[in-house]
């Protein structure tokens, strides 16, 4: 393949190649290895299926119906270019007897739409809206694959992980904020043979493309001024978006927005020295430097003295975890967290809201014992290592992967079966108080 996000090149022959891929499934499903003829983004994703327990024999669980259904679609930001995805992809849906769908950030079905005949014989497999199709609920799909690794891409007949998924074709393109970059999710085609050919990867692309532009020109004017927002979940250097600028901060400038962020009344220098500095022998000429340096960058009138503080209110990822998470939307809140907060700060005061955020949000994850939930965190990489997870995990959908996947955490960690680590690797920092 010259490409390898395309399924099928021109001029191969479709059935030869169905055969290769479903003995390499087969191979696969009963040996654990991926013979050389599969793609690597699909070999991968196999992997990614078989550790999240997803079986080939699975089938899609449909998680939001009825009035659920309506209102999150109705709130949600790619109900606004459904308008879009419907002129430039519709009629070619409709006359290929092809789907178009789209999904959210956790590969849940929003819109399946389309010829009329193929969404009957798609409802038979649960590709209906309100249906879960991330990789950690039914394997390997374009919708849930593009979302996972944030790539378009196409998959073909038996490279789908599930067997009953097989007879189809689909392409999917991840849709992003163009404000802050984040995944919203994708939009898809499926349907059969036909779409096994790189235009229709590249007509994906293009249509989630449209659509970020057309999102850009939905914002009101002047919005990013009203709502800067600061995303620090995930990343080491926090990225601000601001008057329409985005820009990445230095280590130590997102360290002190993520504190004056979540404290619109202000910090004396003294407080911002504490909370950034473990070392006391920093002096608070360093602070006075670095808060110089930080409104340069800022541009006049963001950034206030005495005390210090942000002349503006600027929204952060965070918050928005920890608000959704407050309001009990625990789905909603794992959807916007995108990792830990700055994971690479020593600063005691974001070590503290780091902790107290992963906390609070895996708290709940394990009592609400909601496999799917479980199962993205614990194949993230902040959960990998996450025993006590991984046990909630294994209590509700015990699949052979995840039982040996929890053996080999206990036995190494040396942890007698009926108790919780005191300190895990890969996790110690969620074991202290939430305060």
């Amino acid at each position: 393949m010259t490409d390898p996000w395309v399924a099928l090149e021109p001029g191969a022959d479709p059935a030869e190649r169905v055969r290769v891929l479903r003995r390499a499934h087969e191979t696969f499903t009963t040996a654990g290895t991926v013979p050389r003829p599969v793609r690597s983004v699909v070999a991968e994703s196999w992997r990614r299926s078989a550790r999240a327990g997803v079986g080939p024999d699975g089938a899609a669980s449909v998680e939001l119906t009825d009035g659920d259904l309506g209102a999150y679609r109705a709130e949600h930001p790619l109900a606004r270019v459904m308008p879009l995805f419907r002129e430039l992809m519709g009629t070619f849906a409709a006359d290929g007897e092809h789907l178009l769908a789209v999904c959210d950030a956790h590969g849940r079905l929003l819109w399946v739409e389309g010829h009329a005949a193929t969404r009957r014989r798609a409802d038979r497999m649960n590709f209906v809206p309100g249906a879960r199709w991330s990789e950690t609920a039914v394997g390997t799909n374009a919708p849930g694959t593009a979302v996972a690794v944030d790539r378009p891409v196409q998959v073909f007949a038996a490279e789908h992980f599930i067997r009953r998924v097989q007879p189809w074709t689909c392409a999917a393109a991840p849709v992003h904020d163009p404000r802050t970059g984040r995944v919203l999710g994708a939009v898809d085609i499926t349907g059969g043979d036909g779409l096994a050919h790189p235009h229709s990867l590249g007509f994906v692309r293009a249509v989630a493309r449209a659509a970020e532009a057309q999102l850009a020109l939905l914002t009101p004017p002047g919005a990013a001024d009203q709502a800067p927002l600061l995303s620090a979940l995930g990343r080491d250097e926090a990225e601000l978006s601001l008057d329409g600028r985005r820009m990445r901060l230095s280590r130590r400038h997102s360290e002190i927005l993520v504190l004056l962020s979540r404290h619109p009344e202000g910090l004396s220098g003294d407080e911002l020295l504490c909370g950034l500095y473990a070392d006391e022998s920093v002096t608070p000429v360093t602070l006075r430097a670095e808060l110089a340096r930080l409104r340069r960058l800022l541009g006049p009138g963001l950034l206030a003295s005495r005390p210090y503080r942000l002349t503006a209110a600027v929204e952060s990822d965070a918050t928005v975890v920890e608000r959704r998470l407050e309001t009990g939307g625990l789905t909603a809140a794992v959807e916007a967290y995108s990792g830990p907060l700055l994971p690479g700060s020593q600063a005691p005061a974001i070590v503290r809201l780091r902790e107290r955020l992963a906390g609070a949000l895996r708290t709940a994850l394990i009592a609400h014992r909601d496999p799917d939930l479980l199962a993205d965190w614990a194949h993230a990489p902040w959960g990998e290592d996450d025993i006590e997870v991984w046990r909630a995990l294994a209590a509700v959908r015990p699949t052979a992967p995840v039982r040996a996947r929890l053996a080999a955490l206990e036995a190494e960690l040396a942890v007698p079966a009926g108790r919780f680590p005191a300190r895990a690797r890969g996790a110690t920092y969620l074991q202290r108080p939430l305060a």
